[in-house]
């Protein structure tokens, strides 16, 4: 056995055990040689078989419920005001549009449906709209989906009436390190956003807190916000490739490469190993014909599309979880 198999052996069986990866280790599985992938895969499917059900994938689903004209100017975002991006913009959707969301999720076999607003922080009126909404989701229509919630820096009177109505998980993500936040956010604090994390998990909710890669950020980067995430104990991690668009600031950016998207995939569930993994935007185009062996390490992808891009053939999903053997999570009310 050479080192680096001894490397990624010792690393994993030390997940499995239950101890903690250091920095440095996170840092060295980025650095994985590209003839040890595969065992890296393997390695990191094996700590996901540990904590979850390793044959099932949950399928997740989301709603575009408030587009544009957004105060903020993170600079991978076609919804800012700043930037001019061919996107649709209008205000929060009519109930009614997204009860209809709610069904097309069931429809996909997703086990979550989340309403996203743009902005920086969803007003009174529209929090009392996406109760009303949920409320009708969950007690009129009874749906068999669980309800999460995107809508910015929640203070803690709208969190409680979200978690009234129904609401048992909110998206909020840091999207970045806190020392990479800077350079793709003026108009808001990477602190602010973890402080509203905190609030969050203060009331009892669960949370869902992700990052975008492929923006200019180092491996220190990706290291510093999967150990944040371990340090917040997040209950699930969206994984999301930069996809550039035209107008923003990052329309150039680097993107990462197949390989390089399967070692983030793989620190990241070896750093955050009772966390769910979701496979989001990006997936498709960043991850190509190496799709298949994210999965393996992951709980759970995005289906239905994206906030202002078109997903993958749901057809084509279907077919891989069927290739792989791999069964869609039931709906599991929380």
């Amino acid at each position: 056995m050479d080192r680096w198999e001894k490397f990624l052996i010792d690393v994993s069986n030390k997940v499995v055990e239950g101890e903690k990866l250091s920095r440095e280790e996170a840092l060295k599985i980025l650095r994985t040689p590209d003839e040890y992938i595969a065992l890296l895969v393997y390695c990191a499917q094996k700590v996901k078989s540990k904590f979850h059900e390793a044959n099932k994938i949950e399928l997740c689903s989301i709603i575009n419920a408030k587009s544009g004209a957004c105060s903020e100017d993170c600079s991978f975002c076609a919804q800012s005001k700043f930037y001019k991006t061919p996107i649709n913009v209008y205000p929060l959707v009519p109930e009614e549009e997204i009860v209809e969301g709610a069904y097309r999720a069931v429809e996909f076999g997703a086990n979550r449906y989340c309403v996203v607003l743009s902005g920086k922080s969803a007003t009174q009126e529209e929090v009392e709209r996406i109760k009303q909404s949920v409320e009708r989701i969950k007690q009129v229509e009874k749906l068999p989906i669980n309800v999460c919630v995107s809508a910015g820096t929640l203070d803690e009177e709208s969190l409680k009436k979200l978690k009234e109505a129904g609401v048992k998980r909110v998206n909020h993500n840091l999207e970045a390190s806190k020392s990479f936040f800077p350079k793709i956010v003026s108009t808001h604090s990477w602190e602010e956003r973890y402080e509203t994390i905190k609030r969050i998990k203060a009331l009892g909710l669960s949370t869902c807190c992700g990052g975008i890669f492929g923006m200019g950020e180092s491996d220190e980067d990706r290291v510093d916000l999967a150990l944040t995430y371990q340090e917040l104990e997040v209950d699930s991690i969206p994984l999301n490739f930069l996809m550039p668009i035209e107008g923003t600031p990052l329309e150039k950016a680097p993107g990462v490469s197949p390989l390089e998207a399967l070692r983030i995939i793989a620190m990241f569930r070896l750093t955050n190993p009772k966390a769910e993994l979701r496979l989001c935007g990006g997936r498709e185009q960043t991850l190509r014909d190496f799709y298949g062996m994210a999965v393996l390490m992951a709980n759970a992808m995005m289906v239905g599309g994206y906030l202002t891009r078109a997903g993958r053939d749901i057809k084509k999903d279907y077919q891989l979880l069927k290739d792989l053997k791999l069964e869609k999570l039931q709906v599991v009310f929380e």
